[in-house]
């Protein structure tokens, strides 16, 4: 089974539209969530004000623009609007009262933490939740998966999230789902993670840690990318590989860069496999612009490693079955915040009228 089905069932709710957010480390996204179809529209798309516009900019000073442009995009779409709820779903470690611990795709370096949630509900005038976005995002698949998934995002950084029992596994301080900062490479010249460790799995197996290993690779192997359709995309430059050419090269079965992706996912599959054998869960969505850009191929190599390495009590057809890819939209943290939202509407109808 190579997709999960991601329609969206109406919601028996009278509850206005909701305004939701998605913050990750490239793209901010603001919407509007109806209860009532399940749906979001009047979706806008920017650079977020982060270390990718200003890497050399302090945490301090990425965190201010951060806040200034969620508060500015959120007044922007809600302009000429009662004051409603907003969702926002963030890219890094959250507590249950929107505390962010630590963002490394979108400021880098562990700052002190951020009370974004507290600072938004402050600034807009209505309550804002605040949740880590694979979080969100295990709310949009929530409502198609009868059985407990975990969903893996594979983007500029990985993550994951466990949903079960009818609620995402995360404790109080926001602890869990943060595979990407597993160390699976001790060494000491390990890749560097955006949050200032080494070895990380998001550092080696997100798509930026495939494309930082696929220039190297370049670099150390010129005779071998010279012959790769990755280079012909690239006009023969180990300089100009780029996420999309390098996606294009892989969905075209490129064996160079079919190398280079194989060697981050055996990490992955590792994860998954503890992930599997600890808790059980037989049902992983992928989801990431990465992943998704490279698509059905990437599922199957994902699951090739799984079969290679072995998960304990299936065989490799139960393997395949397990792995399914997410919708290929980049919507899942606005309608997951959306249907997060929903599932308190009564609460937050409180807070907003009393």
């Amino acid at each position: 089974m190579a997709t999960t089905t991601t329609t969206t069932m109406p919601m028996p709710t009278t509850e206005p539209a909701f305004t939701v957010v998605d913050v990750g480390g490239t793209t901010l996204r603001v919407g509007s969530y109806s209860p009532a179809t399940g749906e979001v529209t009047r979706v806008r798309r920017l650079p977020v004000d982060g270390m990718a516009q200003d890497p050399d900019a302090p945490v301090s000073v990425l965190q201010e623009r951060v806040v200034e442009q969620i508060v500015r995009e959120v007044t922007r779409h809600t302009a000429d609007l009662a004051p409603r709820p907003v969702g926002v779903a963030f890219a890094g470690p959250i507590t249950a009262d929107g505390l962010v611990l630590a963002a490394p795709t979108v400021w880098g370096r562990r700052g002190d933490p951020l009370p974004l949630g507290g600072l938004l509900t402050q600034r807009l005038g209505t309550p804002a939740v605040v949740v880590n976005d694979l979080t969100a995002a295990a709310w949009r698949y929530a409502a198609t998966e009868p059985e407990p998934f975990c969903l893996l995002t594979v983007s500029s950084g990985i993550g994951n999230k466990v949903f079960r029992d009818g609620d995402v596994l995360l404790d109080a301080a926001g602890h869990g789902g943060e595979l990407g900062h597993w160390v699976c490479d001790p060494s000491p010249d390990a890749p560097l993670c955006d949050c200032g460790g080494r070895g990380h799995l998001g550092a080696i197996a997100s798509g930026r840690g495939v494309l930082a290993a696929a220039r190297r690779a370049a670099v150390a192997d010129p005779v071998g990318f010279a012959g790769s359709r990755l280079a012909a995309l690239c006009a023969g430059h180990a300089g100009r590989i780029e996420n999309p050419p390098l996606a294009k090269a892989l969905t075209e079965g490129d064996p160079f860069s079919t190398g280079v992706l194989r060697a981050a996912l055996v990490h992955l599959a590792q994860a998954v496999c503890a992930v599997f054998t600890s808790v059980g869960v037989c049902r992983y969505i992928v989801v990431g612009g990465f992943a998704l850009a490279v698509g059905e191929r990437y599922r199957q190599l994902l699951v090739e490693e799984l079969v290679r390495q072995g998960c304990f009590g299936l065989t490799p057809d139960r393997i395949d079955a397990m792995v399914a890819l997410g919708a290929a939209d980049d919507d899942h943290g606005l309608i997951g915040a959306g249907r997060l939202l929903a599932s308190r509407s009564m609460a937050l109808s409180g807070q907003a009228t009393g």
